[in-house]
C-alpha cells in the first residue's frame, strides 16, 4: 500500500500487487507439466530449457534450488517422495522473470564463442577516445580512474595524449591547449597493467598521442618496458605484413602512434563553433534525451559544409605525411623498435589515404566528419581498406562535452576502432555498451562474413538489401523499481505511468523506435504489446529498450535502459535487466520479453 499527499490536505491509497503470470507463461508451464497439471516435475524443466535451446546438461538440483531462492514470500516448492522439488506457475513465473536464472542474450561474460585466431584487422575492437579525461574534454580533471573503469567494463583500445611536464623533464599525460589538469604517464600505466585483463584474457592496445621530444621518447620507452615487461608485445621486424590474431596476443600489451598533426587536427576546432557547442551543451540538461542520428543524417551534414573543408583535408594529409616522415626521423631508437600499430596518412587524398600496401599493415585515423565525407562516395574503398588494415574513428573537436556519434557509421564501412568518450553518457554510448556485450564482452566482435568478401564484390553500405530476417518481440511486464526508486521519484501525488520504448539500432532501413502505451498508477506495469522488425543487416543489428515515466505537464521522467546485440538473442521468454544512464545495471529494474526469430 502507497499513500501520497492529493491537494496538500487529502491523501490517496494505492495498492500495490504482483501482477500474475502472463497467460504465454501460463501455457508453456501447462505444455511441460505432467498432464497439464499444476506441478511441473524436473523433468519438464529440462525439457523446456531443451526446446529454448539452452545446455541440457544443466545441473538440475541446484537450478531448482536457485529457483525456490527466488519465492520470497510464496510458499516452499512440495516435494514428491525423494524427487526433486515440483514447481508452481508461479515458480515458473519467477524463473522466467530472473534475470540471473534467464538471461535474454545466449552467452554472458567471458563465455567467448566467436574464432578469435583471425587477424586483428577482422574484429571490431572496444574503443576509448582520451581514456584518461573525468569529464568533458576542456576542463576536466586527467585520472587513471576512467581508464581503471573502461577495462574494467571490457574496453581494449586506451588512448594517452602525451605532453612534456612543466620542467619539460617528465611525462604528463593531458588534453593539450585545455585546461585540464594532468596526470603522470607511469600512474597510467601502472593502471593498466593492473587491470588489463581483469574483464578480458585479449590484448590492450594502447594508442599514443605523442607531442614528446626524443629524449623523453627514450624515457618513455623505458618506462613502458619496466611497467609491462615481458606481457609487452612488439614485432622483430619494421612492418607487418599482417596483424597477429587476439588468440595470439592474449595477455599482452600493444602500443600504436599516430602523427602529431592528427592531434591538432582532432581537437583544434574554430573557436566560435567550440563555444557555440558548449553553450548549447549548457542548455541541455539532459544529453542522455537527444536521439542518435542516423547514417544518412551524419553524411549530409558531413558534406553539407563549405566546400573549402574538402580542400583543407587535402592539405592536411600532405602536411600529416610531412610531418609523420619528420617524427620518424627523430624517433628514439628503442621507442620506435616497441610500436606494433604503425598509423599515419600517405601523401594526397582521404581518397588516397584508403590505398593498401600487400607488404605492409597500418592504422589510418580519421574523423566522423572525414569518414561521412568519405562514405558518401566511397564506402565500398573503406571496406575494402579494413579488411586487412585497421581504421580508427574519433569523435570531432567541437564535442567538448565529451558527447558520441552514431557508431554504426564506422561499423557498417568495417571501422575496427570507433573511439568513444567513454567518460559520458548517452543513447550513443548505451549502443557501444551494447554491442560489445556480444562474444562474452571480451572486446573483441568478430565481423561478418559481408565486411569481408571480395568475392564477386566488396560490400556497399549504400546499397539498398532485401529483409534477411525477421525479429518479433513481445514486452509483457515490467517490475523493480519500487525496490530501486524510492516512493515519490517519479510522481508526488501517485504511482508512476510507465510506457516502454522497443526499437533497433543499426543500418538506416532497420532502425526504429515504437512504444507501448501507458500504464498509469502501477509500478508494476502489464503491457502485453507485440513489435515486429524487419532486419536487412541482422549481424549488426542491436536491440534498443527503454523505459520512461509519462507526464504530462513536463518532460518524460527515465526509468531505464538496456541494449542488446540481436545476433546473440537466446529465442523465448526473457528476463532482461535495466541500466541506468550511465550504463550502471540497476539491482531489481526488469522487464519480461519475448523473442522469436523468422
Amino acid at each position: 500500500m502507497g499513500t501520497y499527499k492529493c491537494c496538500l490536505i487529502f491523501k490517496r491509497r494505492f495498492r500495490w500487487n504482483d501482477a500474475p503470470p502472463p497467460d504465454d507463461v501460463r501455457a508453456l508451464f501447462a505444455n511441460h507439466s505432467a498432464g497439464g497439471g499444476p506441478h511441473m516435475a524436473a523433468d519438464g524443466l529440462r525439457a523446456y530449457l531443451q526446446a529454448t535451446g539452452q545446455d541440457g546438461d544443466v545441473d538440475m538440483e541446484r537450478l531448482v534450488e536457485q529457483i525456490r531462492q527466488l519465492q520470497g514470500r510464496g510458499g516452499r516448492i512440495p516435494r514428491v517422495g525423494r524427487a526433486l522439488p515440483l514447481l508452481t506457475v508461479d515458480d515458473f513465473h519467477r524463473f522466467l522473470f530472473s534475470h540471473e536464472l534467464n538471461p535474454p542474450i545466449r552467452h554472458g561474460q567471458g563465455q567467448v564463442h566467436h574464432d578469435m585466431a583471425a587477424p586483428l584487422s577482422h574484429y571490431f575492437i572496444y574503443t576509448g577516445h582520451n581514456s584518461y579525461l573525468t569529464g568533458n574534454q576542456l576542463s576536466s580533471d586527467c585520472s587513471d580512474l576512467p581508464i581503471i573503469r573502461a577495462l574494467q567494463r571490457g574496453v581494449r583500445v586506451i588512448e594517452l595524449d602525451m605532453w612534456p611536464n612543466s620542467s619539460k623533464d617528465d611525462i604528463s599525460i593531458l588534453h593539450g591547449r585545455t585546461l585540464t589538469t594532468p596526470v603522470s604517464l607511469l600512474k597510467c600505466l601502472l593502471s593498466i597493467k593492473k587491470h588489463a585483463f581483469e574483464a578480458s584474457p585479449y590484448p590492450v592496445i594502447i594508442t599514443l598521442e605523442d607531442h614528446l621530444t626524443p629524449d623523453l621518447q627514450d624515457k618513455a620507452a623505458k618506462m613502458v618496458l619496466e611497467v609491462f615487461g615481458d606481457i609487452l608485445y612488439y614485432p622483430d621486424k619494421d612492418h607487418l605484413k599482417e596483424f597477429p590474431s587476439p588468440q595470439d596476443l592474449k595477455g599482452r600489451v600493444l602500443l600504436s602512434t599516430k602523427p602529431p598533426k592528427e592531434y591538432l587536427q582532432a581537437k583544434d576546432g574554430n573557436a566560435a563553433t567550440i563555444k557555440e557547442d558548449a553553450k548549447a551543451a549548457a542548455t541541455d540538461d539532459a544529453a542522455w534525451g537527444k536521439e542518435v542520428p542516423d547514417i544518412h543524417s551524419q553524411i549530409h551534414s558531413a558534406t553539407k559544409h563549405d566546400q573549402r573543408e574538402d580542400d583543407d583535408d587535402t592539405d592536411e594529409d600532405e602536411d600529416d605525411e610531412e610531418e609523420e616522415q619528420k617524427m620518424q626521423q627523430h624517433l628514439a631508437p628503442q621507442y620506435k623498435h616497441l610500436i606494433t600499430i604503425k598509423a599515419g596518412k600517405p601523401k594526397g587524398t582521404l581518397l588516397d589515404a584508403l590505398q593498401s600496401d600487400p607488404e605492409k599493415v597500418r592504422r589510418l585515423s580519421l574523423s566522423e566528419q572525414q569518414l561521412a565525407k568519405l562514405a558518401d562516395h566511397h564506402g565500398t574503398e573503406i571496406v575494402r581498406f579494413t579488411q586487412r588494415n585497421l581504421l580508427r574513428i574519433y569523435p570531432k573537436g567541437t564535442r567538448v562535452t565529451s558527447s558520441n556519434y552514431n557508431p554504426f557509421l564506422g561499423w557498417v564501412h568495417g571501422a575496427q576502432m570507433v573511439a568513444f568518450n567513454m567518460q559520458g553518457y548517452g543513447r550513443a554510448l548505451w549502443l557501444m555498451h551494447g554491442f560489445y556485450k556480444a562474444n562474452g564482452g571480451c572486446g573483441y566482435v568478430k565481423k561478418p562474413d559481408f565486411l569481408m568478401q571480395t568475392d564477386p564484390e566488396v560490400f556497399d553500405p549504400k546499397k539498398s538489401l532485401s529483409p534477411k530476417k525477421t525479429l518479433k518481440v513481445k514486452v509483457y511486464m515490467g517490475d523493480g523499481w519500487r525496490m530501486d526508486f524510492t516512493q515519490t521519484h517519479f510522481d508526488q501525488y501517485s504511482p508512476p505511468d510507465f510506457y516502454a520504448r522497443v526499437g533497433i539500432a543499426g543500418v538506416p532501413a532497420d532502425s526504429v523506435m515504437k512504444r507501448t502505451r501507458a500504464i498509469e498508477d502501477n509500478w508494476v506495469p502489464v503491457w502485453e504489446e507485440d513489435f515486429t522488425f524487419k532486419l536487412t543487416v541482422p549481424e549488426i543489428a542491436l536491440l534498443r529498450v527503454e523505459v520512461h515515466e509519462y507526464d504530462m505537464s513536463e518532460k518524460d521522467d527515465f526509468g531505464g535502459q538496456t541494449v542488446l546485440p540481436v545476433s546473440e538473442l537466446i529465442p523465448g521468454i526473457r528476463a532482461v535487466a535495466l541500466h541506468d544512464r550511465k550504463g550502471i545495471k540497476l539491482n531489481n529494474v526488469k522487464l519480461l520479453m519475448r523473442f522469436e526469430f523468422e
